[in-house]
């Protein structure tokens, strides 16, 4: 019996980096996701990492469903949550250097398995929506995502102390000769915010240059 994949211990660059900045090829990957606007504290982001991790763990409990495994199948242990995070276009139109938290527009995913492609996501939504009743089932994607070449680090504390590290970021993409090509940003959700107090949070911040 092969070892379960287990992505904090197998894909470290990708998710534990250092808490400096630094510059990393991120491939193709595919996810499942969810696209929202408003702050992250309304009821409705909640609502949508829900319908995420009910899909996400019925592809990880899977074997137990299917008489026959998918071609490529192996045990792993379920992708953390991440954020891609920009603002929405009405407050792009009057952009001042301000961001209101209602402004926020996001595009939750969860990485999936290379053996996971559309097929078998298609086969396992319909399998939770027959059993769940969260109409946002409805808006999640199967994307194949691509981020090249990017910066991160790892940014430890509270979400609010994040300008501090993107900060850094900047610095360092400047002194490396790169340029930051957008305003647009990823965020790996490394720690539970239910158990873990704001000043403890372990966040990957990332975003693409070139």
């Amino acid at each position: 019996m092969s070892a379960k994949h287990e992505w904090r211990k197998k894909e470290k660059s990708l998710y534990i980096p250092k808490t400096q900045p630094e510059v990393i090829e991120v491939p193709k990957l595919n996810y499942i996701t969810i696209h929202g606007e408003g702050s992250p504290a309304e009821e409705a982001f909640t609502s949508r990492i829900g319908a995420l991790y009910s899909l996400a763990y019925a592809i990880k409990m899977l074997p137990k469903k299917m008489d026959e495994k998918p071609s490529g199948y192996f045990d792993f242990t379920v992708y953390p949550l991440e954020g891609v995070w920009d603002i929405n276009n009405k407050a792009k139109e009057s952009y001042s250097g301000e961001i209101k938290k209602q402004d926020f527009a996001y595009k939750l995913i969860i990485r999936q398995p290379d053996f996971v492609k559309l097929p078998l996501f298609k086969e396992m939504l319909n399998s939770v929506k027959n059993k769940k009743t969260n109409p946002l089932l409805n808006q999640v994607n199967f994307e194949t995502i691509s981020e090249e070449k990017c910066v991160q680090m790892l940014h430890l504390g509270r979400f609010e102390d994040e300008p501090i590290s993107f900060e850094k970021m900047e610095a360092f993409t400047k002194d490396q000769g790169l340029n930051r090509l957008s305003k647009v940003h990823k965020e790996i959700y490394l720690s539970d915010t239910r158990k873990v107090v704001p000043e403890k949070l372990k966040t990957v911040l990332r975003f693409r240059v070139g």
